[in-house]
């Protein structure tokens, strides 16, 4: 987090963490605000201790006060917490630098109580400088080289500070060696030429540093003289032509090259040879041996139109980049008969369908012989095997490389492979009988032969119009005699619409699996005959099956009742005798899924005092409101004068599981006092019906 961000939501916390306390104070940081000195550097320590206080049987949570990070640096301080007595520990890391962390910054000391009271105390850091002693900024590096015969000079330069800046004061010791050092820069200085031969071969320097108030710091600079090369390497060894057969096996020693250096010191006398070109040989760099690197080849150019090799081979003394010296040498390559047939290439994959028939050219092995002279380069093809393959490969006319079919390579055979390994044998006609094998992998095209079948061939499956999507209805499997089996993809070709949908049913492609895609609807369609479609992979000539497959919807009861008229008023005299059909109202209604003589009528709510009532109460699909209790406004049994009737309506059907579902009716009746008001027998009923 970047530091305006970070101060901008301490400033928040500060804000609001002060508006709590604000509201109480019960719990207290006492011996807060405070204000602590640290000197720089200082190891792990206790800078400050405090008390918490918290008043009216409140407590302090585990964990708490704590330090609010509102500085990076607050990482550095933790709180211990014991029975309220609390000390604030410097960890030591990061270290307080006072040249380099901020000299002052604030711990934000937070505390709140079981209560939900709290409290913000701040605890001042200032950071003290101390006074401390010079220190190397590279550790003094120990080792310096100088090469014989260099000028006077420096060689080396002292890299140390002092963290106050004060002046530094260097020296060196011992004063009798060869070097001196300036007082103000560090640098050293070499006061001679050094010759490796009549000097010393390293010399000891102690390097010591202050800065006039603190002890002075020592370190040592090793100087070590180099030696230089001067004497160029020589060889020693006369013959510069050799004969060798070709052939040889990689590392075989074909030669040995001497040298010498006049040198007389270990570390400049070692010599080390190389040879160019290296395509046929390698040295040894210390040693000089040369060995066959590779095959070398009479019968092959460039050596079949000229057998000489020469390379130049160079010595050179030590160290890297010294002196060197180099020769000419040449090998004579005599020829050998030593080159077997070579198939090119040397594996072959054909592909044949499984179909073939006997006597089809599977390959012609193509076979070479680079020896110069006949008898050589010239061969036979021999020894056709083939495990497993029941001898249904031959070579025709015989030591020939045609490779024909000799039985059946139908995948549908028992044991009959996808892929036949051959091997075929060029063999010389002379000795030493060099022989090259080619390699034939035969791979067997599948040919989609055999179309998938369904098994039974015909299927039949029921599902309840209750299921919803993604119901498994049922499974239809397929098999095909093809070998190998490629998988098989159902899909549904025909079947399956009904009003608003396509196709209500889904198939998995892959397992043959059949789902709901949404509810079906038995009272609009109580069966469906799918024909389900499958499909082989074969991606050159698929073949397909069909199966129907007949999907029975059971029956459940799933429609609510619904009932006419919807919009009408009933106003009725006070002095209507019971057992009126109410203005001749009557109740029409139907039910998808359930037959006239299920109905049943109930006045949930709104007949008070049990006015109303519907004749037939059961039993039909038509019933009639009727008056049941005649009103008694006169003597105040009666109070209400319009009635707002809450009609249920069940279909009882118990066929489905005891499923019953309800449809309502609203039904306003308005009584008005007899003679005052004349009532209309065709005033409309208002129903509203849900």
């Amino acid at each position: 987090m970047d530091h305006a961000k970070f101060n901008i939501i301490n400033l928040f916390l500060l804000i609001c963490l002060g508006a709590i306390r604000g509201t109480s104070g019960a719990v207290t940081l006492i011996g807060l605000p405070n204000t602590v000195r640290v000197p720089e550097n200082s190891p792990a320590t206790v800078v400050a201790s405090f008390t918490v206080s918290a008043t009216g049987g409140a407590t302090i949570p585990s964990g708490l006060p704590i330090i609010i990070n509102s500085n990076p640096l607050s990482s550095a301080f933790t709180i211990s917490n014991i029975n309220s007595k609390c000390e604030i520990l410097f960890t030591g890391n990061p270290i307080l630098d006072f040249e380099t962390a901020p000299n002052t910054f604030n711990l934000q000391i937070y505390v709140n109580d079981s209560k939900g009271d709290t409290d913000l105390q701040i605890l001042t850091i200032v950071i003290t400088d101390v006074d401390e002693p010079p220190v190397f900024l590279d550790n003094l590096k120990n080792q310096v080289y100088i090469t014989e015969n260099s000028p006077q000079g420096t060689i080396y330069t002292v890299l140390a500070y002092d963290p106050e800046n004060k002046p530094l004061q260097y020296s060196l010791q011992p004063t009798s060696y060869p070097f001196i050092i300036s007082g103000e820069t560090g640098s050293i200085i070499s006061t001679k030429v050094f010759d490796y031969e009549k000097d010393l071969k390293s010399y000891n320097l102690l390097v010591k540093v202050g800065d006039g108030t603190n002890p002075e710091i020592n370190g040592t600079v090793i100087v070590n003289i180099v030696n230089t090369n001067d004497n160029a390497p020589i060889f020693t060894m006369k013959q510069r032509t050799f004969t060798i057969p070709e052939e040889q096996a990689p590392g075989t020693i074909v030669a040995n090259v001497t040298a010498q250096d006049a040198d007389d010191f270990s570390n400049v006398g070692n010599l080390t040879f190389s040879i160019n070109p290296t395509d046929y040989f390698t040295i040894n760099p210390l040693m000089g041996i040369i060995q066959v690197a590779e095959r070398i080849d009479r019968d092959a150019k460039p050596l079949r139109d000229n057998p000489l090799i020469t390379v130049e081979v160079s010595v050179i003394d030590s160290p890297k980049g010294g002196q060197s010296t180099s020769m000419s040498i040449t090998f004579n390559v005599t020829d050998i008969n030593d080159n077997p047939p070579v198939c090119i290439p040397d594996t072959y994959r054909p592909q044949v369908e499984e179909t073939a028939i006997i006597n089809t050219r599977i390959i012609t092995i193509t076979c070479t012989d680079i020896d110069v002279d006949p008898p050589n380069n010239q061969f036979k093809f021999t020894n056709l095997s083939c495990n497993g393959c029941n001898q249904i490969f031959d070579l025709n006319p015989a030591f020939s490389g045609n490779i024909v079919l000799t039985g059946s390579l139908d995948l549908e055979q028992p044991n009959n492979p996808l892929e036949y390994t051959l091997t075929v044998v060029a063999e010389d006609i002379t000795a030493p009988f060099y022989k090259d094998t080619a390699y034939v992998y035969v791979i067997v095209l599948p040919v989609n032969e055999n179309p998938p079948v369904f098994n039974p061939t015909t299927y039949n499956f029921s599902v309840s119009e209750l299921n919803g999507q993604w119901t498994l209805v049922g499974v239809v499997t397929a098999t095909d005699k093809d070998i190998p089996f490629t998988g098989i993809s159902y899909s549904i070709v025909a079947g399956g619409s009904t009003l608003g949908y396509s196709n209500i049913f889904w198939i998995d492609p892959n397992t043959g699996s059949i789902q709901l895609m949404t509810e079906p609807d038995y009272e609009t369609t109580s069966k469906y005959v799918l024909t389900i479609e499958a499909v082989d992979n074969d991606p050159k000539d698929p073949k397909t099956a069909n199966s129907v497959v007949t999907v029975n919807i059971l029956e459940a009861n799933n429609e609510k009742p619904m009932c006419t008229p919807n919009d009408y008023t009933l106003t009725i005299p006070t002095d209507l005798s019971p057992g009126t059909n109410i203005q001749k109202f009557q109740l029409t209604c139907t039910d998808r899924d359930s037959p006239p003589t299920a109905f049943r009528y109930t006045i949930n709510s709104g007949n008070i005092n049990n006015h109303f009532a519907f004749s037939p109460p059961e039993g039909s699909n038509i019933t009639r409101l009727i008056l049941a209790e005649p009103f008694h406004y006169s003597d105040g049994l009666d109070k209400q004068w319009n009635y707002k009737l809450l009609v249920f309506i069940t279909d009882d059907n118990l066929l489905s599981k005891g499923i019953v579902e309800t449809g309502t009716v609203t039904i306003n009746v308005n009584v008005v006092i007899a003679g005052l008001t004349t009532v209309s027998t065709t005033t409309p009923v208002s129903i509203r019906q849900t």
